[in-house]
C-alpha cells in the first residue's frame, strides 16, 4: 500500500470471506449453503469454537497508554532502539459519501487514517478535501523521508497538517496516525478515528475518542489557529504477533472492541492475512450500521449522551487499516 487506495465494493470482497466468518459475525451478503436436516453444521460448530465466552465480570475494553510528548531537540524522531520488527498491512475501504482517506508506507512503517467532516456537504462543500488532503500530504512526507528514519506520527501530523492549510484547502477532517518506530508503536489521533492494538487474542490499547459533544468530533480545519495542539499521542512497546487495527469512525461506531477482539482473534487462529482481515471487519462493520435491531457502540452512546431508545448502527464511508508487527 505505496499510495492512496481506491474504494472496494461489497461484491469485490465477498468472495474472499470465509463462511465460518460470516456465520459467527453475522456477516448476511453471502448465504451459506443451509445443512440437510440431521446433518451437523460445520461452519456454525468451528465458528463457535473459536468464539469462546468471556469470563464474568472480564472487562472488554482496553485503556489507552497515557499520551506522550516526547520528541528530540529538532523535534523530530528520537533514536528509538532498532529491533527487528516490521509492519505487514493492508486496507479495505467501503464508500457512502467517499469522504475517507488513508494511506499507509512500508519502508517508514506507518499508517494512518482521515474522515471528512461531513457536515460540509451540506454547504456544498467537498467535506472530503481536507481528509485527502491531509493524507496526501502525509504520504509524501514519508515517502520523501531520509533511509532508516523512525517516524514520529505528532511531527508527520503536524507537517501534513502545515501543508494542507497553507494550501487552502477547504473543510475539516479527523486523523490518526500510527508507526512503528523500532520496538516501539507511537500513534496521534485527532477525533473519532482511532486505532487498537491487540496482543495474544486481547485488546491491549484502544485509543480515545474526542469529541465536544455527541457526534461532533475535533477535527483538523484550515482555519484553526491551534493545529494539531489537542491531539492524543502515545507510544508503547511492540512485540511480534501484535495486530493493528486503525479505522474511521465508520468502522468504531459499528463494532464494539468486544466484537473487534473476537474477529481479530479468529482470524488470526485461522491464519488470515491484513487483507483478509481488513475486509472481514469492514463487512462486519457495512452490516452493523444497516442493522435496526441491534446495539452498536453508535446506538449505546446516543442513549447515553441523548436519552434516544434506539438500537441501530450507523451508515457511513467504512476505513480499516489492519498491520500485522511481524520479525
Amino acid at each position: 500500500m505505496e499510495k492512496l487506495i481506491s474504494p472496494q465494493t461489497l461484491s469485490e470482497i465477498d468472495e474472499r470471506i470465509p463462511d465460518a466468518i460470516r456465520f459467527a459475525f453475522g456477516i448476511r451478503y453471502r448465504a451459506s449453503p443451509t445443512p440437510s436436516p440431521g446433518e451437523p453444521d460445520e461452519i456454525a460448530n468451528f465458528a463457535a469454537a473459536l468464539l469462546p465466552p468471556r469470563a464474568p465480570g472480564e472487562p472488554d475494553t482496553a485503556a489507552a497508554v497515557p499520551a506522550k510528548r516526547e520528541r528530540d531537540e529538532d523535534g523530530d524522531e528520537e533514536d528509538v532502539p532498532r529491533r527487528d520488527l516490521r509492519m505487514e498491512f493492508a486496507s479495505c475501504y467501503l464508500k457512502r459519501h467517499d469522504e475517507d482517506a488513508h494511506f499507509g508506507h512500508a519502508d517508514t512503517c506507518v499508517v494512518g487514517v482521515a474522515d471528512g467532516v461531513g457536515g460540509y456537504r451540506h454547504h456544498g462543500v467537498d467535506a472530503s478535501a481536507f481528509a485527502r488532503e491531509l493524507m496526501r500530504s502525509a504520504h509524501e512526507e514519508a515517502v520523501t523521508a531520509p533511509p532508516g528514519t523512525r517516524v514520529c506520527p505528532l511531527t508527520l501530523l503536524e507537517r501534513a497538517y502545515e501543508r494542507t492549510a497553507a494550501s487552502g484547502t477547504p473543510a475539516a477532517s479527523t486523523a490518526a496516525i500510527v508507526s512503528l518506530a523500532g520496538g516501539a508503536l507511537r500513534w496521534v489521533n485527532v477525533g473519532d478515528s482511532g486505532f487498537a492494538v491487540f496482543r495474544d487474542g486481547r485488546l491491549l490499547i484502544r485509543s480515545r475518542k474526542q469529541q465536544s459533544h455527541f457526534n461532533c468530533p475535533l477535527s483538523l480545519k484550515a482555519e484553526d489557529a491551534g493545529g494539531v495542539a489537542g491531539a492524543e499521542v502515545g507510544e508503547a512497546p511492540a512485540a511480534a504477533g501484535d495486530v493493528v487495527v486503525v479505522g474511521t469512525d465508520g468502522m468504531f461506531d459499528n463494532v464494539s472492541d468486544d466484537e473487534l477482539e473476537r474477529i481479530v482473534g479468529m482470524g488470526v487462529a485461522m491464519g488470515f492475512s491484513p487483507l483478509n482481515m481488513a475486509e472481514v471487519v469492514a463487512a462486519f462493520a457495512h452490516e452493523a450500521a444497516r442493522c435496526t435491531y441491534r446495539d452498536t457502540p453508535y446506538s449505546v452512546e446516543k442513549r447515553k449522551q441523548m436519552g434516544a431508545a434506539s438500537t441501530c448502527g450507523k451508515p457511513d464511508d467504512i476505513t480499516v487499516v489492519v498491520a500485522f508487527i511481524v520479525s
